[in-house]
């Protein structure tokens, strides 16, 4: 099994991916490819890709492999190398905008420089170094070296770096798109309400309304999962309506207990179980909806 990793970097980084198909579909390739995808959004028919998974089943995928094709990032280069696997690293570069700046041609340069990978420079020669790799030996890794102790701060200062939007990149945008179905929500209740409906009806048709304005931004906008193919996009909506209808269960019992049993006023109730709402629905999206697992 090859094993690709891409790290955790905010960029994508499809160049790589497309060079690894095409190597699938010349046959140059035969083995199954597993691509750990970070934030690169790509669709293939000849890999399985998935996001982002625990460090113990990445590490479980590492020892499973037999080649690990990965970016420049001295983390993804650094987890396979003490493993004492054949590594094939390909720099992120800046003019592609898969980097802020090429200091990864010089992580990767060293590496190999050193014995413990192979450099991929020119993406059309993928096919020679994988077949290069076939007779690679990897140095045994040591971590005692100025060079390494070098490359690890720079790992931590630039390579690794998040800034605090990205790392809450999707909080933020799931709290402002969840702010606006809540305005939605309670804007459709309140106009209903007024009309004389009933007040679990009112409740009713004010979901129906934003939970459909909460299914597009979710997933265009907050979890990215853009992808059009039917399948994956009715699997999608199947478990959106599964779990916001347990989360509307959770509003309308809720709604009863504030109004019905506390005497809270209906507004305020309705407010407040927004609120409970939105959590447990992040929590649903994250884990259920629009995270791709990778199969074992």
């Amino acid at each position: 099994m090859i094993l690709v990793t891409l790290g955790t970097q905010d960029k994508g980084f499809e160049r790589l991916l497309k060079a690894i198909d095409k190597e699938i579909e010349k046959g140059t390739i035969k083995e199954k490819v597993i691509v750990q995808a970070g934030y690169t959004k790509y669709e293939s028919d000849h890999m399985e890709i998935f996001d982002l998974i625990s460090p113990e089943e990445l590490d479980k995928l590492v020892e499973k492999s037999s080649l690990i094709i990965t970016h420049g990032g001295v983390g993804s280069i650094l987890s396979a190398i003490k493993k004492r696997k054949k590594v094939i690293a390909a720099p992120r570069l800046a003019k592609y905008k898969e980097h802020n700046n090429d200091h990864q041609k010089q992580i990767v340069k060293e590496f190999e420089r050193l014995g413990y990978i192979l450099e991929l420079r020119d993406f059309n020669k993928l096919d020679k170094v994988i077949e290069k790799s076939k007779s690679f030996k990897p140095k045994k890794f040591t971590s005692n070296t100025k060079n390494m102790i070098r490359l690890i701060d720079n790992y931590i200062e630039e390579d690794n770096h998040i800034s605090w939007y990205n790392k809450l990149k999707e909080i933020i945008w799931y709290g402002f798109f969840g702010v606006l179905t809540t305005i939605i929500n309670i804007i459709s209740f309140y106009l209903l309400d007024k009309t004389g409906l009933n007040l679990y009806i009112s409740n009713l048709i004010a979901w129906i309304i934003s939970v459909l304005f909460a299914f597009i931004t979710n997933k265009l906008f907050v979890f990215e999962s853009k992808s059009l193919k039917i399948n994956i996009v009715l699997k999608e909506m199947v478990s959106f309506i599964f779990f916001r209808l347990l989360s509307l269960g959770i509003d309308m019992l809720g709604m009863y207990v504030c109004i019905s049993l506390m005497s809270m006023g209906k507004m305020i109730a309705k407010i407040l179980m927004n609120i409970v709402v939105i959590i447990a629905n992040y929590i649903f999206s994250k884990l259920f909806i629009f995270k791709r697992e990778v199969k074992e």
